[in-house]
């Protein structure tokens, strides 16, 4: 997964029909989620399309993430998120503004409402799972 600071390099040089197509192209690069782990605890409440994020085991303290969606843009939002978290701990992740990381996008301004509506959720499931690791000390 690329960094979010590289991301955000490249989307700031970008017209808005292109931003859109670097959007959908950061959801296609996400590793692939198995359709049994789409399940009603994994769906993220309150978003426009369906969006899925599964917690996978800390690997050397980092936390990682399966998503999928079945709107594009959804998609390429959700993978905005986990890049913001990749190669960061639980703690750091539980203390993270993750909504700050992702200011540079300007999603509000950038994409309609509905699809953004759902991102304080998606921001609040992978915080929350954050903490609870941190908090548990794994």
């Amino acid at each position: 997964m690329r960094s979010l600071d590289d991301i955000a390099e490249e989307y700031l040089f970008l017209d808005p029909d292109d931003r859109y197509r670097l959007l959908i192209e950061l959801g296609r690069e996400l590793p692939p989620m198995p359709a049994e782990l789409k399940t009603p605890a994994t769906l993220v409440p309150g978003c426009s399309a369906s969006v899925w994020v599964y917690p996978l085991p800390a690997e050397n303290g980092q936390l990682a993430f399966l998503a999928d969606s079945n709107a594009a843009i959804t998609k390429g939002i959700i993978a905005l998120v986990l890049a913001a978290v990749a190669g960061r701990c639980a703690a750091e992740v539980a203390a993270l503004d993750i909504a700050g990381q992702l200011e540079p996008f300007d999603l509000k301004n950038q994409l309609s409402s509905n699809r953004t509506q759902g991102l304080p959720n998606m921001i609040a499931l992978v915080r929350d799972h954050a903490a609870r690791l941190a908090a548990s000390g794994a």
